[in-house]
């Protein structure tokens, strides 16, 4: 079930449902990446200390390039949002970034292609 906000549009692809932290494990979102030739992932949301950071983690170890966005994800405290970007973050993403900074990574990328 979606918010109001972020209804499916067409030619969204929507993985299936997960059960824990992690949006991979039980889920085909790496199929459908796969699938669909994306090899890059940009992660954004709650909690940035457990399931934004676990999916991030094993999106890494899959072989995907990881994208966290400093400003479009929260955690329940400072310290678990500190710990999770500035401490964890480093270890497994590839880029952290704002979202104005991502957004001007995304238009250089498209004007070079």
């Amino acid at each position: 079930m979606f918010h109001d906000d972020f209804q499916v549009q067409p030619g969204d692809v929507v993985a299936t449902e997960h059960w824990a932290s992690s949006g991979f494990p039980n889920t085909d979102l790496e199929h459908q990446l796969k699938r669909y030739g994306k090899e890059k992932i940009i992660c954004v949301g709650l909690l940035t200390n457990t399931c934004l950071e676990a999916t991030a983690r094993i999106g890494m170890e899959l072989g995907f390039h990881v994208t966290l966005v400093r400003d479009a994800t929260a955690a329940r405290t400072s310290e678990a949002y500190n710990a999770a970007l500035n401490i964890d973050g480093p270890t497994y993403a590839h880029e952290i970034l704002t979202t104005a900074e991502l957004v001007e990574a995304i238009k250089a990328s498209a004007a070079t292609a």
